[in-house]
């Protein structure tokens, strides 16, 4: 059987959790912000089993080659990801409807860039 990969989220991706957790949590809501937690969980479980299952369609549209996104179930983010040799690189985790490419530019993380950190 194939290791996992560890799943490794960058300081904006954090930013973007907590940022929804906030949300839900100012109006009150937390059954659903344990759900977002649990939705996030199961994404990462997701993408380190299967790197590759995520939807290429951000990288073609924007000229990124290997970012991939993944939703969560039940709510309405993605996950924006490049799967490394040795991890998967969150780079965000985004609403939805919230406008792709003003995030991914011009500062964006470039798809060879490694520090998961950043």
């Amino acid at each position: 059987m194939k290791a996992l990969l560890p799943v490794i989220p960058r300081t904006l991706a954090r930013q973007d959790v907590d940022q929804a957790l906030e949300r839900y949590l100012r109006e009150q809501a937390v059954p659903a912000a344990l759900g977002l937690i649990d939705a996030l969980e199961q994404a990462y479980a997701q993408i380190a089993r299967h790197p590759t299952t995520g939807s290429p369609r951000y990288a073609h549209e924007l000229d990124l080659p290997g970012l991939r996104s993944w939703p969560l179930k039940r709510y309405p983010y993605l996950v924006f990801y490049v799967a490394r040799s040795d991890h998967i690189d969150v780079w965000r985790v985004r609403h939805e409807r919230r406008d792709t490419p003003v995030w991914l530019h011009p500062d964006a993380p470039s798809a060879s860039d490694s520090d998961p950190q950043g």
